[in-house]
C-alpha cells in the first residue's frame, strides 16, 4: 500500500505530492506489474516497488538505468531497467502485461497517439495509466516572465520550441487540458481524473521553504487544495490523467 506521506520540507516533495495522491488507490491493492516509460533514475519506480509492486522501467538513457539501478539497491528493492523508448515497448514488455503504465513527462517529446496506442496495447484489461504533461498556459506566463517573448508567443497557439536545457534540436510540446483529455479518450482510454500540478510550487521561492517552518507541508496542502478546481487548471505547470 501506498501511504499518504506528508512531503516535509523537501520541495520534490511538494512537486509530486498531487500525484502521489491520486496513485495511492491505484496502488492500495494487492501487487500489481507497473511500467515506467522514461522512468528515469526511478524517482517514482523505486517508490512504487516499495510498496511491493513489481516495476519496469524503459528508458533510452544508460547513465539514467544506472542510477536508477544504484537507487533501488540503496533501498533495497528490485526493480527491472530496460534501455528502449516507447517505440519498442511491446518488444520488451509484452502486450496486456501491465496494470499500471506510468507515462510521466514523455507525450510532450514523442508522437503522443502512436505513444498512447502502445500504451493501450501494453496494458490489461482494466488496467490505469497515469500521464503527466506539461501544460501549455502555465509554460507561455514563464517564457514571457523570463523574457523569452518570443518563444512564449510561439507556444501560444501549440507549436513546439526549443527545450531550454536539452540537447540542440529538442523541442518539447505543451498541452492544454482538454487537448491531453482529447488525445487520451482518441486512444481508446476513459479520463477518469484530471488534476492540477505544480499550481503555486514554482511561483514559491527555495528560500521560503527551507527558512519558513512548515512552509513546504503548506504549501503541499494548497496544491492538494486546487487540485481538482478546474479554474486552476490553466495555472498548473503540468497536467495530471488517470485514465483507463
Amino acid at each position: 500500500m501506498v501511504s499518504r506521506e506528508r512531503p516535509g520540507e523537501r520541495p520534490g516533495s511538494v512537486r509530486t505530492a498531487v500525484v502521489w495522491d491520486a496513485l495511492g488507490p491505484v496502488l492500495s491493492g494487492e501487487p500489481c506489474d507497473v511500467v515506467d516509460i522514461g522512468g528515469g533514475t526511478g524517482g517514482f519506480a523505486v517508490r512504487v516497488a516499495q510498496a511491493g509492486h513489481r516495476v519496469v522501467v524503459v528508458d533510452p538513457s544508460p547513465d539514467a538505468l544506472a542510477a536508477l539501478s544504484r537507487r533501488a539497491l540503496e533501498v533495497g528493492v528490485e526493480v527491472a531497467g530496460h534501455q528502449g523508448d516507447v517505440s519498442g515497448l511491446l518488444d520488451v514488455v509484452g502486450a496486456e502485461s501491465a496494470d499500471l503504465v506510468l507515462c510521466h513527462g514523455l507525450l510532450e517529446v514523442v508522437d503522443a497517439g502512436e505513444a498512447l496506442a502502445t500504451i493501450r496495447k501494453v496494458l490489461r484489461p482494466g488496467g490505469t495509466v497515469s500521464i503527466l504533461v506539461g501544460q501549455r498556459h502555465a509554460a507561455v506566463v514563464a517564457r514571457a516572465m523570463a523574457g523569452h517573448l518570443r518563444e512564449a508567443l510561439t507556444l501560444l497557439d501549440g507549436d513546439e520550441v526549443p527545450e531550454r536545457g536539452s540537447r540542440p534540436g529538442r523541442t518539447n510540446r505543451r498541452f492544454t487540458a482538454p487537448e491531453i483529455s482529447a488525445l487520451v479518450e482518441q486512444a481508446g482510454f476513459t479520463v477518469a481524473a484530471v488534476h492540477a500540478v505544480r499550481v503555486f510550487t514554482d511561483l514559491v521561492p527555495g528560500s521560503l521553504l527551507d527558512q519558513e517552518a512548515g512552509a513546504a507541508s503548506a504549501l503541499a496542502d494548497l496544491e492538494r487544495a486546487v487540485a481538482e478546481r478546474p479554474e486552476y487548471l490553466p495555472l498548473a505547470t503540468q497536467v495530471h490523467l488517470l485514465a483507463h
